[in-house]
């Protein structure tokens, strides 16, 4: 099935959106690929930069720029964190399609062409997977392996792992994305979720073009846990799985101690028994516990009804004429 892009002089063809944090070292270079790929690519494009509360001159050096395409600046009024920041370029992206890339450089940009024809073909979403994960430690493949598997034991829909943000989607995935009521998105998980005719590409990455990653342990980690409670409840019933074994073992015991009392004799049992056993079943309840804490956070941060993300200023670059 094929499926014409030119929509008409007023309505972008594609809109890319490009979240921006402390990204300095790299913005101007990007931005001035992506709308060179742009023009060459579609009649009508436009570009979205979300700055995510950069702390660097990432904010002056797109606005002080001269950019071949439309650029529109979107300025959080603080750093609300990449999900919130794609789902800002998101809300106001106004493409028939959208493509969401990094501002690091590592993803090339040739890879749109490929996105480009098999949107043509009639794929609603086509997404970058990494093609290996060579560059990564030992240590943190085996983590995001875990982490995925855990992600998808129990969940709706199968989560691919090592896939990227980096995708083109159709304004009816877009517009579905934007319609989802909550306000914690893992959105790895909301691109699955809302289905459509996907298509997975494998993806060389490069080198970063200049900074450093702003995913250290900590956010990874946080992120993890908002995937993990929003997508699976397999938690929860592990626990009360746990709670069974341990109920009836404690059932076994007890009729192994009236036995052994009414055929041998009572015996005085030790205080060391005794104290292991509390600290252990102590231990297991506070960890139970903890589990259900973070799903009634969850909870919690949606009841609230904040919004994600607030927007500090909408700026329009118009495009240097070309003669």
């Amino acid at each position: 099935m094929s499926r014409a892009l030119h929509l008409g002089p007023t309505v972008p063809d594609v809109s890319f959106v490009i979240p921006a944090f402390n990204e300095a070292e790299t913005i101007v270079e990007t931005l001035n690929r992506v709308s060179r790929k742009a023009r060459r690519l579609v009649p009508q494009s436009e570009i979205l930069v979300v700055d995510d509360g950069s702390a660097d001159a990432t904010l002056e050096l797109v606005q002080s720029g001269h950019w071949e395409v439309p650029v529109r600046l979107l300025r959080l009024s603080r750093n609300f964190g990449k999900e919130q920041a794609i789902m800002a370029g998101l809300r106001h992206a106004a493409g028939k399609a959208v493509v969401i890339l990094d501002a690091d450089l590592q993803e090339p940009l040739r890879y749109v062409d490929t996105m480009l024809e098999k949107y043509r073909e009639g794929y609603e979403i086509v997404y970058a997977v990494r093609a290996h994960r060579d560059d990564e430690s030992w240590l943190k493949r085996r983590a995001t392996a875990a982490f995925y598997r855990f992600l998808n034991i129990g969940s709706e829909v199968p989560m691919p792992a090592g896939a990227r943000d980096f995708r083109l989607m159709d304004r009816k995935v877009v517009d579905a994305l934007c319609a989802l009521p909550e306000s914690n998105r893992f959105m790895k998980g909301l691109y699955a979720w809302v289905g459509f005719r996907s298509l997975a590409i494998p993806v060389e990455l490069q080198p970063r073009g200049g900074g450093s990653t702003k995913f250290g342990f900590r956010r990874l980690l946080k992120l993890g846990m908002t995937g993990l409670t929003a997508f699976t409840d397999w938690p929860l019933r592990m626990w009360t799985g746990i709670g069974m074994m341990l109920a009836s073992l404690s059932i076994l015991y007890g009729l192994f101690l009236a036995s052994r009392t009414l055929f041998l004799g009572h015996d005085v049992p030790g205080w060391s028994t005794l104290a292991v056993a509390i600290f252990f079943f102590s231990g297991i309840q506070l960890m139970s516990i903890g589990v259900l804490g973070e799903y009634l956070a969850r909870v919690f941060n949606e009841v609230k009804g904040r919004p994600g993300y607030l927007i500090a200023d909408d700026v329009t670059i118009a495009a240097i004429s070309k003669c």
